[in-house]
């Protein structure tokens, strides 16, 4: 699957970050990546192991409960798994932006995001100011 991502036309006297700035986020995104790719890779490999829990001798009913728990946790890890997926997605995107120029431009107000905001959520396309009109 292919996403598109359009490049905002930015006028000429908006402001932008510096490419020091930009270089901080960068810096700040990759080891974001980096550590998300690990715990996405360590999260496939437990789904797809296969652990021998010793549980051949219990009863039929402890099984069922057993296997009900199994599936529970398969759901809820291929869950986690999908969810760190879109975010390394968000942040392979961040990067993007910061290659085509866009990157602290709130894709609904337009004004710079603050450093501060970039900084904790830093694949953020949205100001504080956007996400608050939206509720």
């Amino acid at each position: 699957m292919q996403i598109e991502i359009k490049k905002m036309e930015i006028p000429k006297d908006r402001v932008r970050y510096s490419e020091e700035e930009l270089v901080e986020f960068e810096v700040l995104i990759s080891e974001k990546l980096d550590k998300a790719r690990k715990e996405y890779n360590y999260m496939r490999e437990s789904m797809t192991r296969r652990i021998d829990s010793g549980t051949d001798s219990t009863s039929t009913s402890a099984k069922v409960l057993e296997d009900g728990a199994d599936t529970a946790e398969k759901e809820n890890l291929t869950q986690l798994v999908a969810r760190q997926q879109k975010f390394i997605q968000s942040l392979e995107f961040a990067q993007m932006r910061i290659k085509n120029g866009t990157y602290g431009l709130c894709i609904d107000t337009g004004k710079l995001i603050p450093k501060e905001r970039l900084r904790a959520v830093p694949h953020t396309q949205h100001s504080i100011e956007a996400k608050n009109a939206k509720r």
